[in-house]
């Protein structure tokens, strides 16, 4: 079994996991590509992972973050992630750093169940000319102002249809994976995450009339700006991102390859927002 595996080097604990998993490599038949500052962190020796589409799964040790980044680095391909949280809320991952050792052998016989996620493609367009670089969310793709204390006017198309102008601070296109991160702070919906929709959410939105929408999963979103100014941004999953100019536009959709993240236990997806995010009333009241 080849394992990619990825992690942020500044969490505590990191480099226990680490060892673990490179003296049980052999003994589970794994064979183990590091990204390159991990390299490090597993000692003399070891590979480093080059090309993401030869590996059959990926380890990513963090937090959501670190998940999030490990999916757009497999850029499409169909390896599931196994998820270890390091950090404080870990809603994506697949366990806590003090259960790894005990589901490490599972994992390695695929025990497991590889749970399909929705992404997003957003490609940005110049007039008639080529489109730009693909981004990939598994989250979300958010359009926002940059410097400027003013709002923002976007104009949105669904599917060649216009739905209208919106006068809002920014606003965030999601998956329904996605619905639990900045669509919900922003006043969303929180949607099932193995369905397949693309949520719509404003940001501050200065107009009654424009509320959070959930399109289905095969529309394309077309975001213009309207006399905005140049630092309209657009960030995917938080990470990376790029600018739009006043005559461009974003198109969203969905994209053909989902990603996979590893499930071992039979939590649902209620269990984990009532136990991470105290869904359904307040933690200390439900003790």
């Amino acid at each position: 079994m080849r394992i990619g595996v990825v992690g942020h080097i500044g969490y505590d604990g990191l480099d226990e996991l680490v060892r673990h998993l490179v003296a049980q490599a052999s003994t589970l038949d794994m064979e183990l590509s590091f990204e390159r500052d991990l390299a490090v962190v597993a000692g003399a020796g070891a590979t480093v992972l080059r090309d993401p589409t030869g590996i059959d799964a990926v380890l990513a040790f963090g937090g959501d973050g670190t998940l999030l980044r490990a999916a757009r680095m497999l850029g499409g391909a169909p390896a599931p992630i196994f998820g270890v949280n390091l950090g404080k809320l870990g809603f994506l991952t697949t366990c806590r750093a003090e259960e790894f050792q005990a589901l490490l052998p599972r994992f390695a016989r695929g025990d497991y169940i590889a749970e399909q996620r929705m992404a997003l493609e957003a490609e940005w367009h110049d007039g008639p000319g080529a489109p730009g670089a693909r981004l990939r969310a598994l989250n979300d793709v958010v359009l926002h102002k940059g410097g400027f204390a003013r709002v923002l006017r976007l104009d949105l198309t669904v599917s060649g249809e216009r739905l209208g102008s919106l006068a809002a601070d920014g606003i965030v296109i999601s998956t329904p994976t996605g619905s639990t991160a900045y669509s919900l702070s922003a006043g969303g919906p929180i949607v099932d995450p193995t369905l397949e929709s693309i949520l719509v959410t404003p940001v501050a939105a200065h107009t009654l009339a424009m509320r959070p929408l959930v399109l289905p999963g095969n529309a394309l979103l077309e975001v213009r700006p309207d006399d905005a100014p140049e630092e309209v941004l657009v960030t995917v999953d938080g990470q990376v991102g790029t600018r739009l100019g006043p005559n461009q536009q974003l198109t969203v959709h969905r994209s053909s390859h989902p990603v996979w993240i590893v499930r071992m236990d039979d939590a649902s997806f209620f269990g984990r927002l009532r136990a991470k995010m105290g869904w359904g009333g307040l933690a200390e009241r439900d003790r």
